[in-house]
């Protein structure tokens, strides 16, 4: 996991808000197959929204700190149902401010 600066953060929630969730945890909960298909869609777009089918925020929480442990990736923000998950690529794309 990589440590962000307040600036950072920023930036890149101004870059995921006109982004549509490309997963989505539904009743079954984090399963493997929604924490593979999470690191797929990071290693193609680095920056992602997850839609969180829990109606529990303490359960969402869990679940956006799950999968940054499991992915190397970073938690972004979380608002609602919608967290936003960074974890930059071999290549990165996305230039973070300093």
């Amino acid at each position: 996991m990589i440590k962000l600066t307040p600036a950072q953060r920023q930036y890149l929630k101004g870059l995921a808000h006109p982004l549509s969730p490309v997963v989505i945890i539904g009743e079954k909960g984090l399963t493997d197959a929604v924490l593979k298909e999470t690191d797929g869609a990071l290693k193609a777009h680095e920056l992602i929204k997850i839609k969180a089918g829990s109606d529990e925020k303490e359960t969402r929480g869990q679940w956006l700190e799950q999968i940054c442990q499991s992915l190397g990736a970073t938690a972004v923000q979380q608002i609602g149902k919608v967290l936003v998950v960074y974890r930059p690529a071999e290549k990165p794309v996305i230039q973070l401010p300093r």
